[in-house]
């Protein structure tokens, strides 16, 4: 038996919002994904406070959280939806 179907494994990535540092121990990945920073995350942007008329830029943390994915392939010398041969 040839194998038809060469599912491709994917790895997605994102960043959650940036928030003061001490705020951000609760916050959670989106659904479906997993957090991969611990405690307050990663201290590598900042966030924008506004005070009357003015805007401060403040740095803060955010969590990574990544996903895996599986996109259908067919394997070399298969195609269409069924992934038949030539």
């Amino acid at each position: 038996q040839i194998k038809k179907r060469c599912d491709q494994k994917l790895l997605i990535q994102m960043k959650t919002e940036c928030v003061p540092c001490s705020l951000n121990l609760e916050t959670q990945c989106p659904a479906g994904y997993t957090k991969i920073t611990n405690g307050t995350g990663i201290p590598d942007c900042r966030y924008y406070l506004e005070i009357k008329t003015h805007i401060l830029s403040l740095p803060g943390c955010r969590h990574h959280c990544t996903k895996e994915f599986e996109q259908p392939e067919c394997c070399q010398g298969h195609w269409g939806p069924d992934c038949m041969g030539k």
